[in-house]
């Protein structure tokens, strides 16, 4: 059951990632005065897809809260700025005697 509990988590993350590309690319076809309905209609049938996979992942089982897109966006921004700053302490103190103080 976990198995399929996560194919559908897969399946509900590819979809949220493909409708902030679409959103983008209708916020630039308004931007730019076009005509945006079919992406439109894109989007609204996989809001629909991703509500039916969410019926789906309730059904079989999953209880946790999903995470929104804004959420999963600051959350994977947080980790990628933990992991690459990164302070060697004995390096980060300055030597005596040595400055960049200009006199």
């Amino acid at each position: 059951m976990d198995n399929k509990i996560n194919e559908i988590r897969r399946k509900i993350s590819t979809l949220r990632a493909e409708m902030t590309l679409i959103e983008a690319s209708i916020r630039d076809q308004v931007n730019r005065d076009l005509d945006c309905s079919e992406a439109s209609y894109r989007l609204m049938a996989m809001r629909a897809e991703v509500a039916q996979l969410v019926g789906r992942w309730k059904a079989a089982g999953g209880g946790e809260r999903l995470p929104t897109v804004r959420e999963r966006l600051s959350r994977s921004f947080e980790d990628r700025a933990g992991t690459k700053v990164k302070v060697d302490k004995d390096k980060a103190k300055p030597t005596p005697g040595h400055s960049n103080a200009r006199v």
